[in-house]
């Protein structure tokens, strides 16, 4: 299948697939557990991919396999969250904020500023895992073997950055603290930071190939949204309001890249 013909034809299914998502939170009335299919949508994309594109075929398998484990994983763990924890202020904020500057009914809000945006950046986030299945040339190179180490590497730090947030979580003594232990003593945000970390892997496996090369605006919107739009920022505003502590965290520790943590103050 040509390029173009790929990307019309998995446009068309992430929308088709927030369409009917848009449709059940018309029922539910709580959109936040989109983020679940954020992942799994992007997996969808490349298993789209692999079906439909002509290239080398062990690359094809990388990518979607990568792209699968990634996707599933976090998928699940997003889902098993909103069913737990239930809506995400984040979003109750965004709609009441539209609601009442526009006068906008829920489902137009919904529309317009959750799933439509939702489905149009996820599959320009997918880029990689899409035109990285394209070209027909053979064999890995350096940066193939790079990009799969990164992407394993960026998966296991996700899942244990999950994991150990989950189980902090999970013990009511620590209700209302900062998590600042494991993973998170070193980054304020380990999972974002693995998670970029993944997509610049599947991304650099993807630039052997001209087209692959080309799918760098996924990775780059990636990094932008979890550091400077809906992913940090949007965070630490919550919970900064809600953590007396965490104006301390910020000082001692980094905002995204691991690094050792800073001596607390003498005041602390």
């Amino acid at each position: 299948m040509e390029i173009l013909p790929l990307l019309a034809t998995n446009l068309a299914l992430a929308l088709g697939l927030f369409a009917g998502l848009w449709a059940l939170a018309q029922i539910n009335r709580d959109p936040s557990f989109v983020d679940a299919f954020w992942a799994f949508g992007i997996t969808l994309m490349a298993i789209s991919s692999f079906w439909l594109a002509d290239g080398w075929a062990l690359r094809q398998q990388v990518i979607t396999g990568l792209v699968a484990v990634w996707g599933i994983r976090l998928g699940l763990h997003m889902y098993l969250r909103w069913r737990h924890e239930g809506a995400d202020r984040r979003y109750e904020k965004l709609l009441a904020d539209v609601r009442e500057k526009r006068g906008w009914s829920f489902g137009r809000t919904t529309a317009f500023f959750v799933f439509i945006p939702q489905a149009i950046l996820l599959w320009l986030t997918a880029l990689p895992a899409q035109l990285g299945q394209v070209s027909s040339d053979p064999g890995f190179g350096l940066l193939a073997y790079i990009g799969i180490t990164m992407a394993v590497f960026g998966i296991i730090f996700e899942a244990l950055a999950d994991w150990q947030l989950t189980r902090f979580k999970a013990d009511a003594a620590n209700a209302g603290q900062v998590m600042d232990r494991g993973l998170w003593a070193w980054s304020r945000h380990p999972n974002y930071f693995a998670e970029a970390v993944t997509w610049w892997g599947i991304w650099l496996i993807a630039a052997e190939t001209l087209p692959g090369l080309l799918s760098i605006s996924g990775p780059v919107f990636l990094t932008f949204t979890l550091t400077r739009w809906s992913g940090a920022p949007m965070l630490e505003a919550g919970l900064a309001q809600t953590r007396p502590a965490y104006a301390d965290y910020i000082k001692r520790v980094s905002p995204f890249i691991p690094w050792p943590p800073k001596r607390a103050t003498q005041e602390n």
